[in-house]
């Protein structure tokens, strides 16, 4: 378990890659390697990887193909910094919100504006995911925990305050990046099960529904989210 409060951002300084399978080599700074042991959990950009060996602050993690594919570990080269967080213990603060290190999909900076005193950075999500980011909600991405502000079609934007980019490589990101993306588990089991119990209940009237709720600008997808999320609207 992990809280997306990320400490610290940290170089790769090694990549050794064989046929659908690579080892990565991190060097973290000396707080964070107290405790260490093999088969411990560390999140690499959200991503729950398992210390495979190390040697002093060099620690050594493998991500296998379903990893490789599902998340941007694959991308990285030497000398690219990533975000880690070393697994929560109990009795810890949840500073930010519960992580699983399980990375849902890839997330696209389409945009960075950068108003004084302000950095806003807008995502493309894929749509399947889209009914679970919710305005005020909250979403992990490179396994740092953020509150969503908007949310419109494919999009969602985050606002990032100083110490997030001090403390992550999010100020190092331009558009076009891809981020990996974990969605909030509590938000995702309220939509599914209000959903799951709308075709159950209804049935054969669902599409009836659905043509009705078009009409008015809104899908099932609209009733699954928890109703201070729908009285707020995309603009609150």
């Amino acid at each position: 378990m992990f809280t997306g409060i990320v400490q610290a951002a940290v170089p790769v300084v090694a990549l050794v890659e064989r046929p659908q399978l690579v080892t990565l080599t991190l060097e973290l700074p000396e707080r964070l390697c107290a405790g260490l042991s093999i088969g411990s959990s560390v999140a690499v950009n959200g991503t729950c990887l398992t210390i495979t060996g190390f040697e002093g602050r060099l620690v050594h993690f493998d991500a296998m193909l379903e990893t490789l594919r599902v998340t941007n570990l694959g991308r990285l080269a030497v000398g690219d910094r990533v975000n880690v967080e070393r697994a929560a213990r109990h009795g810890d603060e949840i500073g930010g919100h519960v992580l699983s290190g399980h990375v849902h999909a890839l997330a696209e900076i389409i945009r960075i504006e950068r108003p004084e005193n302000n950095h806003e950075v807008v995502f493309r999500a894929p749509a399947a995911l889209m009914k679970y980011l919710l305005p005020k909600g909250f979403v992990a991405l490179n396994g740092c925990s953020l509150t969503i502000g908007r949310v419109e079609g494919d999009t969602f934007n985050v606002w990032l305050i100083p110490e997030t980019l001090r403390m992550t490589t999010f100020g190092e990101k331009t558009p076009g990046a891809a981020l990996n993306i974990e969605i909030e588990r509590q938000t995702q089991v309220f939509v599914d099960t209000v959903r799951a119990a709308v075709d159950e209940r209804l049935g054969p009237l669902v599409p009836a529904l659905e043509t009705l709720l078009r009409q008015q600008g809104l899908t099932l997808d609209d009733l699954a989210q928890p109703p201070a999320q729908r009285l707020q609207g995309p603009g609150a």
